[in-house]
């Protein structure tokens, strides 16, 4: 998949791309997790460490939410998203801790023209998150609407 086309003709079944790269630090997980998933193992070092993951780990909603801005990043404002009208599967496979270099691949699972609104699409894409060893930390499934070619 071309990532500098933004067309729901642009997406091929089968066809992955590189969505971007971010490292994740502790002030901001705490920061995120404060305002949206308060859960000790989220926002207290010393109770993170008591916990079952003996440290500091992420908010999976963190994660998604950076998922999303990673790709709306690369995107950028020529898309032709039309929004998403849901998710079908989210899954966090590995906790993520300060300091994990996030990147996000992106795979085309099928695009299905509208029967009722010829000028668009559905695309339904299947989301990768890896931490810099190579490990898979969330999966995500998800739909999007986008603009065909006039």
């Amino acid at each position: 998949m071309d990532t500098h086309k933004h067309y729901w003709e642009d997406f091929n079944v089968g066809d992955t791309a590189p969505m971007g790269e971010r490292r994740l630090e502790a002030a901001e997980m705490v920061a995120f997790a404060k305002a949206f998933d308060p859960q000790p193992f989220h926002v207290d070092e010393a109770a993170a460490r008591e916990s079952m993951y003996g440290g500091l780990i992420a908010s999976g909603w963190h994660t998604a939410a950076l998922c999303m801005r990673l790709i709306v990043a690369l995107l950028g404002p020529g898309s032709g998203s039309l929004g998403s009208p849901g998710v079908d599967e989210l899954r966090w496979l590995k906790p993520v801790r300060p300091g994990d270099e996030l990147s996000v691949r992106v795979e085309v699972l099928e695009a299905i023209p509208s029967r009722s609104k010829p000028d668009r699409g559905l695309v339904k894409l299947r989301y990768t998150m890896r931490n810099q060893d190579g490990d898979d930390v969330m999966t995500m499934i998800a739909l999007g609407l986008v603009l065909r070619r006039a």
